[in-house]
């Protein structure tokens, strides 16, 4: 491009528009980035939403790995186990209380449902205690 000036004979003379304006010429070379620079903010972002994630996420696997677990489809499929109320004597365990109780099933089962019945955490009984015993 160029642009027309006048001089003093006025005839027009073409002048090129570099030499107008004074535009620096950029090197095609790269110039080196600055290093990076995290602020407080940055790295609540870089390093905090994620820690928030991951343990959003853990509580979410411990809550469903730790749901109780399906007892029937319906309420018609579940069954009442009979039980007895025992009164532990002096001297009794709970491997003669099962025997006496069901002779005909091995007495680990009926300690285990005994154990599961009355929520004990031992095997030990005192004497005076009121057990729930199943008969099956």
């Amino acid at each position: 491009m160029s642009a027309f000036s006048a001089s003093q004979d006025s005839r027009p003379q073409f002048v090129s528009v570099q030499h107008l304006t004074s535009v620096p010429q950029v090197r095609p070379g790269k110039q080196p980035l600055p290093p990076l620079r995290l602020t407080r903010r940055g790295r609540v972002v870089l390093i905090g939403i994620p820690l928030v994630l991951l343990a959003v996420l853990i509580f979410l696997l411990a809550g469903f790995l730790n749901a109780p677990a399906k007892a029937a489809d319906s309420a018609a499929d579940l069954a009442v186990t009979p039980t007895v109320s025992v009164t532990v004597q002096s001297g009794e365990s709970l491997w003669a209380i099962a025997a006496a109780v069901a002779p005909e099933r091995d007495p680990r089962d009926v300690i285990a449902d005994i154990v599961q019945l009355n929520n004990l955490t031992a095997g030990a009984v005192v004497p005076g205690q009121q057990l729930f015993v199943p008969v099956k």
